[in-house]
């Protein structure tokens, strides 16, 4: 008893680590081997082919013919079944791929390429992808249900879908997303999504109306059943950022100093040198005693009398005129007695 309780964590690990992942349809084991069973008129119906992929390594081709049908009900069909058995209150995803080719005809009929079927044997499913001419829709809630999401048809490349259901017969409780390339087209819709107590199990192929009568091939790929978005849909890995490479700094052009020149001026250029004035006394190297002089000392001479100089030339010239005025003093005159 012991030995085996010892077991038990590793007997868990493969099953924790997978639970998630509920299971996987992606045709890479190279056949339909994955899948519950199949409904086909012939071998070359459901073929898994290697030349049209979308992921891994292997497709589905499903071709349908006029005249398909392999279990004796309306419409022509060739499609494979997943017996997933969805009860009220699960809540799954799903992903898978489809390519319409660009043969593919154009046809104002329905032509369904995905839907989860009830249990009962008649009628138009709970949950339906399906093309009417030139559209693809998505119908939840049988032939009159509600048409939750329609795009045009895109011929020659694949159409990328995870869809979001919480399976209920409660209008209140169910809900449908959906997802296409990537990007959410139908967000969280409250819907019923089954009928009263009715399991749903998975059909993927090609079923159409029966007065069609051009041969159709389309492709599935990468089918895959989990309980969160990143079971289905990883998010995408977002490169670590790179800091740019530091750019080498160019050398500094040496600075070339320029000799200043001085423009001419017009104005005439005065010869006399012009000293420094002092702004108080000066002390003279003779005068002893340091007190201010009297000499006017750096300033310019000029010819007026106000030039400090012109004091002593004044001076000399009142001396002479003096003097020249003594010399031509009249001299006295002798007094004449009255001529009597």
């Amino acid at each position: 008893m012991s030995r085996f309780l010892r077991l038990v964590p590793l007997l868990l690990v493969p099953t924790l680590a997978s639970a998630s992942t509920v299971w996987r349809g992606d045709f890479e084991t190279g056949n339909t081997s994955q899948w519950t069973r199949q409904q086909s008129v012939a071998s070359d119906r459901l073929l898994v082919v290697s030349d049209v992929v979308r992921e891994g390594r292997y497709a589905l081709k499903a071709t349908v013919k006029k005249g398909d049908n392999p279990i004796n009900a309306s419409g022509n069909r060739n499609e494979l079944l997943y017996l997933s058995r969805e009860t009220p209150g699960l809540d799954y995803f799903y992903k898978w791929s489809t390519l319409f080719p660009q043969g593919y005809p154009s046809v104002n009929k329905w032509q369904v390429f995905a839907q989860w079927h009830q249990d009962g044997c008649c009628g138009s499913p709970p949950l339906e992808f399906y093309l009417v001419g030139e559209e693809m829709r998505l119908r939840v809630g049988g032939s009159s249900g509600k048409i939750l999401w329609r795009a045009p048809l895109k011929r020659g490349q694949w159409n990328d879908f995870v869809l979001h259901v919480k399976w209920s017969p409660n209008p209140k409780v169910g809900f449908v997303e959906l997802y296409k390339d990537g990007q959410m087209v139908v967000p969280r819709t409250m819907v019923a999504t089954q009928f009263g107590n009715e399991k749903n199990y998975l059909k993927l192929g090609l079923y159409r109306d029966a007065s069609i009568t051009q041969t159709a091939s389309v492709y599935h790929d990468g089918f895959t059943m989990g309980t969160t978005l990143e079971d289905v849909m990883p998010r995408p890995v977002t490169p670590p950022v790179v800091p740019p490479e530091p750019q080498p700094t160019p050398p500094s052009t040496p600075v070339v100093e320029q000799p200043v020149t001085t423009p001419p001026s017009n104005t005439p250029v005065n010869t006399n040198p012009v000293l420094d004035v002092p702004q108080s006394h000066t002390t003279l190297p003779d005068n002893a005693d340091d007190r201010p002089g009297d000499v006017g000392y750096g300033q310019p001479q000029g010819c007026g009398a106000s030039a400090s100089g012109g004091l002593p030339m004044m001076a000399a010239a009142v001396l002479a005129a003096l003097a020249l005025l003594a010399r031509r003093r009249p001299a006295p005159v002798k007094a004449r007695a009255p001529k009597r």
